[in-house]
């Protein structure tokens, strides 16, 4: 048993360098930024863990801590307290706070979830879109312009909406 954990233990570090030598990072792992095992500007294709603050360029992979940061592009999961892409992100974003700053496909999942340009679903105590194209369901949803429906108590669409501001359900087509 011994020695498969061993065996198991040098095929993991040989994978690992052969892919940190190839220049992709397969693992992150961060207490704080800058403790982290690469630096910032590093990108991660893999699993990167934040413990407590972690950030990096960009991430494809699942991306899971309590303050999670990427100041490119993500393509994957991201799970966490707070997670903040400055970039594009495509997949399942599900925080208690969601901001991504550039073009959003995929699921937004959390109490406040924020996009810039959104296409898929916003689920949340909180939603706000500056543009969104897809489904909003939350206590609070709120577009400057939106294609799609929303669904809550408070619903607000700035501009092209049927309604600027209607309770329960409000759309643009």
């Amino acid at each position: 048993m011994i020695r498969n954990l061993s065996l198991a233990a040098l095929l993991v570090i040989v994978a690992f360098s052969l892919q940190v030598q190839a220049g992709d990072k397969p693992i992150q792992i961060s207490l704080v930024n800058p403790i982290q095992i690469f630096p910032d500007t590093d990108s991660v294709t893999g699993v990167r863990l934040n413990l407590i603050y972690g950030k990096n360029a960009d991430l494809t992979g699942i991306d899971v801590g309590i303050a999670n940061h990427l100041t490119g592009s993500m393509g994957g999961i991201q799970w966490g307290l707070v997670g903040i892409v400055d970039g594009d992100f495509v997949g399942w974003q599900d925080n208690w706070i969601n901001l991504t700053k550039g073009k959003f496909q995929g699921l937004q999942t959390g109490l406040y979830s924020s996009v810039e340009d959104g296409s898929g679903i916003q689920f949340g105590f909180i939603n706000r879109a500056k543009y969104m194209n897809g489904l909003m369901i939350g206590f609070v949803n709120v577009a400057d312009s939106m294609n799609g429906l929303q669904i809550g108590l408070a619903n607000v669409i700035s501009s092209g909406g049927q309604f600027p501001f209607f309770p329960i359900v409000n759309w643009s087509f």
